[in-house]
Formats: C-alpha cells, structure tokens, sequence
C-alpha cells in the first residue's frame, strides 16, 4: 500500500494589508459658535472703540512766548496732520516739522483727549550775529545761514566754518572781563591761519596774533589796567604780537593833540 502524501498546509492566498484605524474628531460645534460670536464681538468693540477715538482733531493749543515765530507758521506745519485722525497723527514727524521751523529751537506735541492736540514750542535765542548774515544761539550754534532781520545789538563774530562755538566762547569771555573794567567787546574774528582780532564799542581793535593767545589776552588786560584806561578812547588799536611788549596805534588826531599837550605842559 503505497503512503499517501501530506497535504500542504501552506495554502496559496493574497497577502493581508495591514488595517489602519484613523482617530476620529469630534467637534463640539456650539462651543466653537460661541467663541467666534464672542471673537467677533470683541474685535467689533476693539475696531469701534478706535474709531470712536480716532475722530477728526478739532482743536490744536498752541503754548510758547513768541516774538520770531508766529502762530500761523506753526499751523501751517500742523496742518497736513489734521486729517489723519486723533490716533493717526504722527507726533513724532509732526514734531520734526515744527522744529524745522526757521527760529524754533525745540518743540513737543501731545495728544488731549477728546480731540486736542497740545504744542509747545521754544524759541531760538540769538546770542550774535555769524559773518554776513547768520545768527548763533546761545549754544553756540548757527541755526540761521541768512537772516534777513539782523537785531543792531547783536556781537559780530566771524571765523571758518566749524569755529562757531570756539570763537563764540572765546567772545564771551573776553567781553566779560571788559565788562569789568567798564568797556564792552563788540567783534571777534579769527581769520583762516588762526589770528585774531577783537573789536571793543569805543572803536579799538586788539590784535593777538595765532600764537600763544592766552599769554597775549593777559598782557593785554594787564597793560589796559596799569597804562592804557585813562587813554583808551584814544587808541585805535593795540597790537600784541610780540614777545615782551605791544605797539599802541593812536586815533587820527590824537598823536597830534598829546604832543601840543606836552608842549604847554610847562607853560601852564
């Protein structure tokens, strides 16, 4: 009896894919209504409450004592800013646009609430007058190239570009020690190699050179205060442009006058 053979148990079939299980979402869709009427609702109030703020400015205070700046140059300023809104406005380019202002020195503006804004604004103070037209503040500063009104009782300063402050505090300190002794300075120039020259309210004119200014201006005070104040209205310059002494250069007439002086001196 012949054996029987084994039945093949592997059996021929179509591979198996694997099963995939995706996670369902479930939505709870009137929570998620609720939070977007409620978003919108907020950013309905957000939008409205900017609206509302951002109205028309209405009203624009102007504060500052002024006497080279008028009112009307300043609105013109602010003018192109009025129809941007009371949030919209930019103070900030508004405010460089006021200082711009020939005269201004500085300026600030803030907003008040409704609908107001509030400038303030400080004026240059001229403390001499530069070369041919310019004006210097009391800083020091050349804030105006070409003046075309020019107050008589400005100082006369002049120099090259760059020298303003240098030869403005050299200015002041020398017409304070004038002042002192009763004369009063009116010019200073220092020319492009460095020599100076100061001009006082009687007509004289001091002349110390580009070298060893300091030592200069001392022996200078001190030769006005030991021999040139009885005569110094008679002196049309001093020059200190040497080592030990100074040369004195007399008003026309003067040389004249003091020499029939001493003439009649003895005869008196």
């Amino acid at each position: 009896m012949m054996p029987r053979k084994r039945a093949n148990k592997r059996k021929n079939s179509a591979p198996v894919r694997p099963e995939f299980y995706w996670p369902t979402m479930r939505f709870n869709w009137r929570l998620l209504g609720n939070g977007g009427l409620l978003l919108m609702v907020v950013a309905s109030v957000y939008f409205g409450t900017l609206w509302m703020l951002d109205q028309e400015i209405r009203s624009v205070h102007i504060e500052g004592r002024f006497e080279r700046v008028s009112s009307m140059q300043v609105e013109s300023a602010i003018t192109p800013f009025m129809r941007r809104g009371f949030l919209g406005a930019d103070l900030r380019t508004l405010q460089r646009s006021i200082t711009d202002l020939p005269w201004v020195q500085q300026a600030s503006v803030r907003r008040s609430w409704p609908s107001t804004l509030i400038v303030s604004v400080t004026e240059e103070r001229a403390a001499a007058r530069w070369g041919k037209d310019g004006l210097l503040n009391i800083y020091g500063e050349l804030f105006v190239d070409h003046a075309s009104h020019i107050p008589a009782e400005l100082p006369h300063l002049m120099g090259p570009e760059g020298t303003e402050l240098e030869v403005a505090q050299r200015f002041f300190e020398l017409d304070a020690q004038m002042k002192q002794r009763g004369l009063m300075a009116v010019s200073l120039a220092v020319d492009a190699r460095g020599s100076w020259e100061l001009g006082l309210s009687n007509g004289m004119l001091v002349r110390f050179g580009a070298v060893a200014i300091e030592v200069r201006t001392e022996r200078f005070f001190e030769a006005l205060d030991q021999v040139l104040a009885p005569v110094a209205d008679k002196v049309d310059y001093i020059d200190m442009r040497y080592t030990n002494g100074f040369a004195i250069g007399w008003k026309p007439g003067v040389r004249t006058r003091l020499a029939e002086q001493r003439e009649m001196g003895p005869h008196a």
